[in-house]
């Protein structure tokens, strides 16, 4: 702890403002952290702690003010250069692409240099992930983490710099007491090695266990700084809410005992949770209390109907139906998810449109929306949640964590539900909205509908629940009532636990079995699937013809399949990033006009490799077109490429209105040489793929590219280049459809203005059928070179079976059908086993520290 009160600031922030359009996020702010110390930052939720801390970190550029790290002044500071300072930032929500596993999240975010006493990455990984506590396989992705162990990974990746400044959001939100108390151990041993920690929470009582100095925002401004011991409780409440608290928690209701059972829940039992009995009678709040990963998450969600179950369970004396979370929000269930962002809003839709998604059916008139009335009842249920919002059509991600949560409560309860299931209902919101869910929560009981929660705060259980089931293993151990539901009783209660396991829960997962799951969900899972269909289909044809596998025919279709290859490839960087290139056919078709006007018999070496460099510059011209008018123009990538693609078939026209200009033999035959029976240029796009796949896999732009396309804000936080990554990935794919463009030179002949426009969806179709995600951030070289390849062979056994063109669309459309399907259905089948494997580790970590 610091007892020194003259050293200079690690950091110091000096009136720093940040506007976003007319509102003022941070108004001359100051703040100063000293080396050793850990320094509380409190405010309400869109206070402009994180608008102050993202300026720090560099990740926003302040209107005005100054920053100094370490005594020098920072200029221009972005999130590598505050890296390079030495200073690390655990992001509120962690800045981590969910397609990429826990290693290449972690090696991306750290450069060599932080690790250059590391030789072996994936021992370095490990090491940093123990060092937190973090159980997690690093092989794993992201997306297949729970949310406490993906805080675990973010902490672990700002530890690992041994930062200078370490700023931290919102840790402990989702965390468990041992979570909590192992990420403690970690501040306070960064502080005892000179490092200064900015310490953002909403639980005063972390304040009183880890802070020296505290200082309060409100509307982005100071409101006071000062020793935390030098603040009470109600003065730092004062503070944050510009107001008196007198409680944070309602009066609570009388005894239940004689009230109308409400639900019933008999032998409830599911993966993570065994024959669970309970009873919640009207207008009571019963609490599910335990250690994460203990089985009361799983409860509530398969009261929602969300995840597998038996059992039974009645609502007001009618069945409630299990596994089916439409027929039980039917019922008259609402559930609050704990993770608002990823299963709560829809962030992309305005404050009403979140809001009315559960009263479609009462708010429509023979299924037409009657707007009037939609708003208006929305307009009602903002006011009585006091949500803070310019208007009910503002986005609801420009509103702050708690009027966020009370967005989510409101369009539960304007279903008019019988009863609320709410997960960690308060978790990552400040103390004054906190304030307001708890009231809410209380009216909402008192007027007669139960409300079950599930919270790691058992402060927060025993102030505002009526009774506490307490969980552990999967199991019921107890239940507190009364006076008894207080935060010692729930720690005695869980500390002399002697529930065990059922014996199918603490059966160890096969490793074997593990790692198939792995495999069956990952990248190179459709490529064998495609290999085995090229096989099949391949023997089917031969069967047929006879002479599907002569070396006339391997040659001419392997010659066929490399235009569409290259194309394939390029294509498939571009999509990785999240984005599309509707340009690449017109654009071969362009590289084979161009080619028509100077690659002809009799031309010149230089009049060839002139012709080559306007083809070339061709490509480069329109590949950087393509990324300028997606990143700089902020055009959708269809509606830019499209664009792209209109104006190169234009101008293919115009050069070539009609075929001509005939392609030198000596040219066709150099571009087409073989070795036996396969082409060189076919040997070539193998070893390109194979260089490019290991690009993807092993290297900085490979999981740059990646993380761009699952995740671009994460990627920007810690320091990748977004922009040019991705004007780098359309010129990427313009070079690669060059390549194509020369091989459909050769094989037409002739400059066709005609030619190449078919390769954009076939190139399409190939990557989807490799495995890869329209949405970016997944996808493999290998997979989409097999897509290639089953595509020609589609064509060519049309060809066999004496099929007309229509069967060339319809093979092509149903194998893309069936193969998005099939990846789908096997990514999802892995769910369940690597939900149970990480749940499980977590209950180890549990133990291991004596629960």
């Amino acid at each position: 702890m610091v007892t020194v009160t003259d050293k200079k600031p690690v950091i110091s922030l000096a009136r720093v403002r940040k506007h976003f359009g007319p509102v003022a996020a941070v108004q001359d702010a100051s703040l100063d952290v000293l080396p050793g110390e850990v320094h509380a930052l409190l405010g309400e939720n869109g206070a402009g702690k994180s608008t102050l801390m993202a300026i720090a970190s560099g990740e926003l550029a302040p209107d005005s003010g100054t920053i100094e790290i370490c005594g020098e002044r920072a200029e221009g500071l972005t999130p590598l250069g505050a890296q390079r300072l030495g200073l690390a930032i655990v992001h509120q929500h962690p800045a981590l692409g969910p397609d990429l596993t826990v290693a290449e999240n972690m090696l991306l975010a750290i450069p060599k240099r932080a690790r250059r006493d590391a030789p072996d990455p994936g021992r370095w990984v490990r090491e940093q992930l123990s060092r937190v506590g973090c159980t997690a396989d690093p092989r794993t992705r992201i997306e297949d983490l729970s949310v406490a162990q993906r805080q675990l990974v973010e902490v672990a990746k700002a530890l690992a710099i041994q930062p200078r400044i370490l700023i931290l959001d919102e840790p402990t939100a989702p965390l468990d007491a041992d979570m909590v108390s192992g990420l403690f151990a970690q501040i306070r041993q960064a502080a005892a090695a000179g490092a200064g920690v900015i310490y953002i929470t909403h639980r005063l009582s972390e304040v009183r266990e880890i802070a020296d100095r505290v200082t309060v925002l409100r509307d982005g401004e100071v409101r006071g700084t000062g020793r935390t011991g030098e603040f009470t409780d109600d003065q730092i409440l004062r503070l944050i809410v510009g107001r008196s608290v007198t409680s944070a928690f309602p009066a609570k209701a009388a005894p239940a005992g004689d009230r109308e059972l409400a639900l019933v829940v008999r032998g409830l039992t599911g993966e993570n949770f065994d024959d669970v009995d309970l009873t919640v009678r009207r207008g009571e709040i019963v609490g599910l209390a335990g250690i994460a990963a203990n089985g009361q998450s799983d409860t509530l969600r398969a009261l929602a109907g969300l995840v597998p179950a038996t059992g039974a369970a009645e609502l007001y004396g009618q069945p409630m139906p299990l596994n089916a979370p439409a027929r039980s929000w039917d019922s008259g269930v609402a559930y609050l998810p704990a993770d608002r962002h990823g299963e709560g809003l829809m962030m992309t839709m305005s404050v009403r449109e979140n809001m009315a998604l559960s009263s479609l059916p009462q708010l429509a008139r023979h299924g037409v929306m009657q707007r009037d009335t939609e708003a208006e009842q929305v307009e009602q249920q903002r006011q009585a949640l006091s949500i803070r919002t310019p208007s009910i059509g503002t986005d609801v991600s420009a509103l702050s964590g708690g009027n966020q949560q009370k967005v989510a409560l409101g369009r539960s309860l304007l279903s008019q539900p019988k009863l609320i299931l709410a997960d960690e209902p308060t978790q990552g919101i400040d103390v004054g909205a906190r304030i307001g869910i708890y009231q809410i929560l209380r009216e909402v009981a008192d007027g007669g509908t139960p409300v079950v929660i599930v919270s790691s705060d058992s402060l927060e259980l025993e102030g505002l629940c009526d009774r506490v089931i307490v969980f552990s293993r999967g199991q019921v151990i107890g239940e507190l009532t009364g006076d008894d539901v207080s935060e010692d009783k729930l720690a005695e209660m869980l500390v002399t636990s002697t529930a065990h396991q059922r014996s199918r829960e603490t059966a160890a997962v096969s490793p074997r079995r593990a790692a198939f799951t792995r495999l069956r969900k990952g990248d190179y899972a459709p490529s064998a699937a495609l290999l085995a269909v090229i096989v099949v289909l391949g023997a089917v044809t031969q069967a047929h013809g006879g002479r599907f596998l002569s070396s006339f025919n391997i040659s001419s279709q392997l010659l066929l399949l490399t235009a569409l290859a290259f194309i394939s490839l390029g294509q498939l960087i571009v999509i990785m990033t999240g984005g599309i290139d509707i340009s690449v056919g017109p654009l071969a078709g362009l590289v084979a006009v161009i080619a028509s006007f100077f690659l002809n018999t009799g031309a010149s070496g230089l009049v060839i490799a002139a012709g080559i460099a306007v083809m070339l510059a061709a490509a480069l011209g329109t590949g950087l077109l393509n990324g300028l008018l997606v990143r700089a123009g902020r055009f959708p990538p269809v509606a830019a490429t499209l664009t792209t693609y209109i104006a190169l078939q234009g101008i293919s026209l115009l050069l070539r209105p009609f075929q001509g200009g005939f392609i030198s033999d000596s040219v066709s035959s150099a571009i087409q040489r073989q070795v036996g029976p396969i082409p060189v240029a076919f040997l070539v796009a193998v070893v390109l793929t194979i260089v490019l796949e290991l690009a993807l896999r092993r290297t900085r732009w490979g999981a740059a590219v990646r993380l761009a396309g699952s995740h671009e804000e994460s990627a920007r936080r810690i320091g990748v280049r977004v922009d040019p990554v991705v004007v780098g990935a359309y010129i990427a794919c313009a070079l690669l459809t060059f390549l194509g463009g020369i091989m459909l030179t050769a094989q037409i002949g002739v400059g066709d203005p005609t030619q190449g426009i078919t390769y954009t969806l076939e190139s399409i179709t190939a990557v989807v059928l490799g495995g890869t995600s329209l949405r970016g951030g997944r996808g493999s070289f290998v997979g989409a070179l097999l897509g290639a390849a089953l595509i020609q062979e589609i064509l060519n056994a049309t060809v066999f079976f004496s099929l007309s063109q229509a069967w060339q669309y319809w093979f092509q459309g149903m194998f893309v059908l069936v193969a998005a399907a099939l990846y789908t259905r096997a990514r999802d089948a892995g769910q369940p086993l690597l939900r149970g494997i990480r749940r499980r580790q977590e209950r180890i970590a549990s133990e291991g520290a004596g629960l």
